[in-house]
């Protein structure tokens, strides 16, 4: 009889897509009541892959001393490959990797002292499986996420998203790169496995036993947290030892609030070869990069001409972000550059790269990447009447066309025919503000399917700080996440397919977005 019950056992767990690993790390779950979203497995979505996701308070070796508190996600293949994912040894969420096509499941488990949420940072999901805010857990309790991956080739990432904590819970550590690949990219000859290295920019600051400080103070919010101390994939003057090759180089801008400028101290331009939806048409030469936060950039290092011994350094170079924006200065302390905030973004070392072994590669970067179909004007909705998003601070909140963040307050103007092309434009044209005084940039990102930028109109381009930074704009292919400088209107076209329900959109930098700076869409 106890075989036969085995049996039967195995029956519904193969029907159900849930694997035996899983069920053995949640229980529940086949019993599970349908009763809210992300309780339970579904029986008719068979996962290619299962992993397990735990947010947990653990203590890592960031500098030496005392080890810091920090929020961390762990990770599990429970079914699959089991290089989907990498475990990082620093406070950083796990890798992800998978490919287009794989259906996965992932098993959210919260043992964190506060409710929280994972949001998947570029990925087309269902609005239910997208991390919205009124999904979040508590301690104890377990958000099951089922989806296919929809999107093409490209550099994503995953991150908290509890409202009114999203800051504090990114700023923690609850966030890690989600890289997907595809059969188009796999074909071309680009740099891969260790050759191919995600880097994520992020600030922070540390008081002297070590521990992460985080100032909420209210001009802070206003402004945006600015760290002294500057973190690439979660390391202290982070050293890159390389060969005398090509590397693809992945960049996320992983801060709260610091916009970067990149450039090579050598003065060695860009190659970028791709954005935040994965690979460009063809690599577009920079001489410096513009990384708001969010943003992604993929580049083309060829190091075959340097010397073992020799040494570059990715610095973030001096601009001003207009009016009152600090969303580029530096302050003090320790780590820190400069003496105290600015109004500019100060000149700063993010990163050593070191040539330590000669190898010989002979890497040729490919003059076309991909194949990307261009968005039209004529296929929109509304070709002649774009949907305005005016974008504003004032009475220490930041407001989207005069709104603030409320659950369950989705306006006519928010609402979107499924299946549809939108014209959409963001307006910072320090509306309510008293002219540029409140002036500051805005990364705009919008949730679900990726968009097309269109154009930028500023009233003033010879304004500081338009000009300290446009030129390393790169708003070609496929974005979902865009920088829009006080003074400047951006236009974009934005798909709504395949997805019914509620997809966000909102200021990335975070304190933004815990003030308020955040909407709902509805698509239906």
């Amino acid at each position: 009889m106890k075989n036969n019950v085995n049996i039967q056992r195995r029956k519904l767990l193969k029907f159900a897509g849930v694997s035996v690993a899983a069920l053995a790390t949640f229980p529940g779950l086949i019993n599970a009541k349908m009763m809210r979203v992300g309780s339970h497995a579904s029986l008719d979505f068979i996962p290619d892959i299962e992993i397990s996701l735990t947010g947990e308070v653990k203590n890592v070796s960031i500098f030496k001393g005392p080890k810091t508190h920090v929020w961390k996600v762990v990770g599990k293949v429970l079914k699959g490959d089991k290089n989907a994912i990498t475990n990082e040894e620093s406070y950083l969420a796990p890798t992800i990797r998978l490919h287009k096509g794989q259906k996965v499941r992932i098993y959210l488990k919260n043992e964190l002292p506060s409710s929280t949420i994972l949001h998947w940072h570029g990925l087309h999901v269902p609005s239910k499986m997208d991390g919205n805010p009124m999904y979040a857990i508590d301690n104890g309790e377990t958000f099951v996420y089922e989806f296919e991956i929809l999107n093409r080739a490209g550099t994503y990432w995953y991150h908290a998203h509890t409202h009114s904590l999203t800051a504090k819970h990114v700023y923690s550590g609850l966030a890690g790169f989600f890289i997907v690949s595809d059969d188009e990219e796999q074909a071309l000859e680009l740099p891969r496995g260790e050759f191919d290295i995600p880097l994520v920019i992020q600030d922070r600051n540390f008081d002297q036993q070590n521990q992460l400080q985080y100032d909420g103070g209210r001009m802070m919010k206003m402004h945006g947290f600015l760290g002294q101390q500057i973190l690439v994939n979660g390391t202290p003057e982070f050293e890159l030892s390389v060969s005398t090759r090509a590397y693809r180089l992945r960049l996320l801008n992983g801060s709260n609030s610091r916009i970067y400028k990149l450039a090579w101290d050598d003065g060695t331009p860009f190659k970028v070869i791709g954005t935040d939806g994965g690979l460009l048409e063809r690599p577009e030469t920079l001489d410096y990069i513009t990384l708001a936060p969010a943003e992604r950039r993929e580049i083309w290092v060829d190091l075959s001409d340097k010397k073992v011994g020799s040494e570059i350094t990715l610095r973030s170079l001096e601009f001003s972000s207009g009016g009152m924006g600090m969303m580029g200065g530096m302050g003090g302390g320790r780590g820190g550059m400069g003496g105290g905030q600015s109004h500019a973004g100060e000149d700063f070392a993010v990163l050593k790269v070191r040539v330590s072994k000669k190898t010989s590669s002979r890497d040729v970067l490919p003059k076309r990447l991909s194949t990307i179909k261009a968005l039209r004007l004529a296929d929109a909705a509304n070709p002649q009447s774009p949907r305005r998003i005016t974008l504003s601070m004032r009475h220490m909140s930041a407001l989207l066309n005069g709104r603030s963040y409320k659950m369950n307050d989705i306006r006519k103007d928010e609402i979107v025919p499924v299946n549809t092309l939108q014209l959409m434009e963001f307006d910072n044209g320090y509306h309510g503000m008293g002219g540029g005084m409140m002036g500051m940039p805005h990364p705009m990102h919008l949730h679900g399917e990726q968009f097309q930028v269109v154009k930028r109109q500023v009233r003033n381009k010879s304004g500081k700080g338009y000009s300290s930074v446009s030129e390393g704009f790169l708003d070609k292919g496929w974005k979902d996440t865009v920088l829009v400088m006080p003074g400047e209107t951006v236009t974009i076209l934005k798909p709504f397919n395949g997805y019914t329900g509620i997809f966000m959109y909102h200021c990335h930098n975070l304190e933004h977005e815990d003030m308020g700076m955040m909407r709902d869409l509805l698509v239906k």
